[in-house]
């Protein structure tokens, strides 16, 4: 058996490609989403409902992954090849993408730390764009930058997540992670996207994290870090997520340009618009756009599920996907190793289908 596995530490990122003209630009004009200068799904409604600025997304974390702990990496082989290859990975990402957004897909969560290669839970595997000290390794970056390549091209935005609890243990200190955000934030200027924006770490307010500076209380400061960034007059849009069925902090809703909140947990869909209507009442709210970027609940058949309460509630929502307990086809799932990125299970095709349906699609 074969596996493809990274070298554990690299630093330095060399930029010799000739520089691309780039076509996407996403911007927030109050509640809603604009990309190039225009609100998302622009005139469209849905049964009544306001389609126009929202973000309609889908957890695809693991677009870069790679695991460089060789006791672990054995275990993301792919059925066909028996093989694990980061590269194949990347490459069946890029081509998936045509197929999401035709259904109306218009965003992805992508994260340099990628999510747990089974659904939930860490046991011990390395997925980190990012080395303990803080640099960026290009065999990572160099798989990312052909992903945010292709979504500029398409029209798509990335919802780029820097940071994962269970890899954050493996950053030597704060100043390391102080590091990765500034090599993120730098690497992200020299590519000239524009189609990118930014949440620091996912769900902020879980125990999983080593470090104070990623819970509740501090994660301002890095949110704040990445805003005092700017080039060319252009700052990237930045916030972080919470864990499903939280409300984010006055801290954290001071400080960002959009909010992130989780729908795992939440059983009743009706919950969803209660915990929008809530989250709009914390101090430090005022217009913009609430999105989530994680819900593992599905029901798509049905009149009411998560996805329909969040539109009802005017809130993005975002498809999170991976094998259930007892399932080992490679077809279901998309934040399980390996990935099959197409719309390849009959839950794949029920979000899709329902996407399509609230907006139409896109040409």
């Amino acid at each position: 058996m074969l596996i493809s596995i990274s070298l554990f530490s690299c630093t330095g990122i060399s930029d010799s490609k000739p520089e691309k003209t780039r076509q996407t630009i996403v911007s927030i004009n109050g509640e809603k989403f604009l990309i190039n200068g225009q609100p998302t799904y622009k005139g469209r409604t849905w049964q009544g409902y306001p389609i126009e600025g929202l973000l309609m997304n889908s957890r695809m974390v693991q677009g870069i992954f790679d695991d460089i702990n060789p006791k672990t990496a054995w275990q993301w082989e792919y059925p066909d090849t028996q093989i694990w290859d980061a590269d194949r990975n990347t490459n069946e990402f890029i081509k998936a993408m045509d197929d999401w957004y035709s259904k109306g897909l218009l965003a992805f969560t992508i994260n340099l730390q990628g999510g747990s290669p089974k659904g939930y839970g860490n046991e011990g595997w390395i997925n980190s764009a990012i080395d303990p000290k803080g640099e960026l390794r290009p065999e990572y970056m160099a798989r990312l930058e052909k992903i945010i390549d292709r979504a500029d091209e398409k029209g798509m935005v990335v919802i780029l997540g820097i940071f994962y609890f269970g890899q954050d243990e493996f950053m030597e200190n704060e100043a390391a992670i102080v590091n990765g955000v500034n090599n993120t934030a730098e690497w992200l200027f020299n590519k000239k996207y524009r189609n990118v924006i930014i949440e620091v770490n996912n769900e902020c307010d879980v125990k999983d994290w080593d470090y104070e500076i990623f819970k509740p209380q501090r994660i301002h400061e890095l949110i704040n870090l990445v805003k005092s960034k700017s080039k060319d007059d252009y700052p990237f849009l930045v916030g972080t997520s919470f864990g499903g069925g939280t409300i984010p902090t006055e801290n954290v809703i001071k400080n960002s340009d959009f909010i992130l909140i989780h729908g795992n947990g939440i059983e009743n869909p009706q919950d969803i618009s209660q915990l929008v209507n809530q989250t709009k009442k914390v101090d430090g709210y005022r217009p913009m756009p609430i999105l989530f970027n994680e819900d593992d609940h599905f029901d798509f058949d049905k009149p009411m599920n998560n996805f329909v309460e969040a539109v009802k509630a005017y809130a993005s929502w975002g498809y999170f996907d991976y094998r259930l307990k007892g399932e080992t086809s490679f077809d279901e799932g998309y934040q399980s190793v390996p990935v099959n990125w197409g719309i390849s299970s009959e839950r794949k095709k029920g979000f899709f289908n329902k996407l399509e349906e609230i907006t139409g699609g896109l040409k």
